[in-house]
C-alpha cells in the first residue's frame, strides 16, 4: 500500500530543493487543492527604442538626426486602418520572442503622462507606473502618485514576506543622476521604493537568515521604546502614535512571515552570486533569476525590473556586442551613425526579457499551468524615442496571463490612449476594485480573455 506523500514532509526531506524544481503531482497527495496567486512583473527598459527595429510598419521609418529635444512625437506613423491582428512575422528587435509569440501581446499607441518643465527622462522612469493627472500632485514638479505596483501590492502583497521587491541592474557606482533617472516604484509623491542593484545584497535579502535576524533585533528594540513612550504621550499624540506602532507592528508580522518561509528557502537551488564583475548580459539574467525564485517561491507576488537607468551616460560594457563600452544615451543621439549599434542593444534587452519569460513559462505550479500564466510580465519604456524624447506611442510587450488574457496579438490602440489604461486592466486582473485610476478613460477589452 502506497502512503500517501505529504508535501511539506517531501519539501523538508529533499532540502528545500523542491522549490527550485517544477512542481510533481504526487506531492500534491494529501494537499487541498487551491487557486494558484496571480502575480506581476514590470520589466523597464531605459531610452526608449529604435523605432524601425522594434514597430510592424516602420521598417523604413525616419531616422532621427542627433538631439532632437523637445519633439515629443513620432516621426511616423503605423497603419491606422488597423486596430488588432495576429502577431505573425515578428519585428527584428522582438525576434528573441518567436518561440513564445503565442503567449504574449504588442501593444502600440499608447501614450505616457507628461507635465511641462521638467526633465523627460525623469519623468519617464519615475512617472512611468504613476499616470497621475499633470499638475494635480502637490509639492512636485513630476505627476508623480503611488505606482501601480504598490497599488496592486496592497491587496495581493499583504501575506508575503515582501509585498513588493524592487531590481535594478543598474551597476554602475557614481552618481550622474538624481533617483527621478533611476527608479520606478514609488510608495507616493516624493517616497522612493528603493531598488537593489547588487545580486548578493538581493540574495542576501531573500534567502539569508543572519540579515532577517538583525532586523527583527532591531524592531524588537523599537517597540520595546516604544511601548515605554506612549505612557508619556497626551491624548491628541496618541492617534499619531498609534500609526507609527502599527507600522512597526507590521514590520514585524512580515518579518515572522518570511521567518517561516526561511527555513524551507535556505537551501534553494540557486547559489549565492560571486563578489566579482559579472558581464553586462549574466549580470542582467542574474538578477532576473533571483526575481523569478522570489515570484516562485511565494517571497513576493509583486516585482518591477529596472534594466539601467534613463538618461546616464556612464557608458556600460555590453560584452556580446562590441570590445568596448558604450553610453546607451548618448548612441540614441547619434542614431544617423550608431543605429545598427543601437538596433543590437535594443534586441540584447528583449533577449533578456525572452530569458525571463521562457524561464518562467518553463515552472510548473500546482494546477498545472506555468509561472508565466500566472503573471502579468510586461516589457516597456516610459520613451517611445530616445532621440525624439517622446512620451507617446510606446513600446509595451505584455507576457502570460494564462486564461485571463486572449494572447499573440499586436494591439493598436487609438492615438492618444492614455497608458493609464493598461494599467487599470492589469490591476483589475490582480483582483483590484478600481472605481478612478488616474487619467484612465477606459480599460484595453483587446487583452482580455
Amino acid at each position: 500500500m502506497t502512503m500517501p506523500l505529504n508535501r511539506r514532509r517531501f519539501l523538508r526531506g529533499v532540502g528545500g530543493s523542491m522549490l527550485a524544481l517544477p512542481w510533481l503531482a504526487s506531492t500534491s497527495q494529501a494537499a487541498t487543492a487551491k487557486a494558484v496567486q496571480q502575480r506581476m512583473a514590470i520589466f523597464y527598459v531605459p531610452i526608449g527604442v529604435v523605432r524601425r527595429g522594434f514597430f510592424p510598419g516602420e521598417q523604413n521609418g525616419k531616422i532621427p538626426v542627433g538631439n532632437m529635444g523637445t519633439l515629443m512625437k513620432s516621426l511616423d506613423k503605423q497603419d491606422p486602418n488597423f486596430q488588432q491582428r495576429l502577431l505573425t512575422d515578428l519585428t527584428p528587435t522582438m525576434k528573441p520572442l518567436e518561440s513564445l509569440k503565442s503567449k504574449v501581446n504588442l501593444i502600440t499607441g499608447m501614450d505616457r503622462t507628461f507635465q511641462q518643465g521638467t526633465d523627460v527622462h525623469a519623468q519617464c522612469a519615475s512617472c512611468y507606473l504613476s499616470s497621475a493627472k499633470p499638475y494635480t500632485i502637490e509639492g512636485t514638479a513630476w505627476p508623480l502618485d503611488r505606482t501601480l505596483d504598490h497599488l496592486v501590492a496592497d491587496k495581493v502583497g499583504t501575506d508575503t514576506p515582501f509585498r513588493t521587491l524592487e531590481f535594478s541592474c543598474n551597476s554602475h557606482r557614481d552618481n550622474k543622476e538624481s533617483i527621478y533617472f533611476d527608479n520606478i516604484s514609488w510608495y507616493g509623491t516624493g517616497h522612493l521604493a528603493p531598488s537593489i542593484r547588487d545580486p548578493r545584497k538581493m540574495y542576501r535579502r531573500l534567502f539569508s537568515t543572519h540579515d532577517s535576524q538583525q532586523l527583527r533585533d532591531v524592531t524588537d528594540l523599537v517597540l520595546e521604546d516604544a511601548n515605554s513612550l506612549k505612557k508619556q504621550l497626551g491624548y491628541d499624540d496618541r492617534h499619531k502614535f498609534a500609526e507609527y506602532f502599527d507600522s512597526i507592528r507590521a514590520i514585524e508580522l512580515q518579518m515572522d512571515r518570511l521567518e517561516t518561509m526561511k527555513g524551507e528557502l535556505s537551501k534553494v537551488d540557486l547559489e549565492e552570486p560571486p563578489e566579482a564583475y559579472l558581464p553586462r548580459g549574466e549580470y542582467i539574467r542574474l538578477m532576473g533569476d533571483l526575481m523569478v525564485a522570489a515570484l516562485q517561491t511565494g517571497l513576493t507576488n509583486v516585482a518591477t525590473f529596472m534594466v539601467g537607468p534613463e538618461r546616464w551616460d556612464t557608458p556600460f560594457m555590453f560584452e556580446s556586442l562590441f570590445d568596448k563600452p558604450r553610453s546607451h544615451h548618448g548612441m540614441s543621439h547619434n542614431q544617423s551613425k550608431m543605429i545598427d549599434d543601437l538596433l543590437k542593444v535594443d534586441e540584447f534587452h528583449m533577449q533578456q526579457f525572452a530569458y525571463l519569460a521562457g524561464k518562467m513559462d518553463s515552472i510548473i505550479e500546482e494546477d498545472g499551468t506555468t509561472l508565466l500564466d500566472n503573471t502579468l510580465l510586461t516589457y516597456g519604456s516610459g520613451l517611445g524615442d530616445g532621440s525624439t524624447h517622446q512620451y507617446n506611442d510606446l513600446p509595451i510587450v505584455v507576457a502570460g496571463g494564462g486564461s485571463k488574457v486572449r494572447t499573440g496579438q499586436h494591439i493598436n490602440m487609438p492615438e492618444g490612449t492614455p497608458l493609464a489604461n493598461l494599467w487599470l486592466t492589469q490591476a483589475q486582473m490582480m483582483g483590484l476594485e478600481i472605481d478612478e485610476f488616474a487619467d484612465s478613460n477606459g480599460t484595453i477589452d483587446a487583452i482580455r480573455a
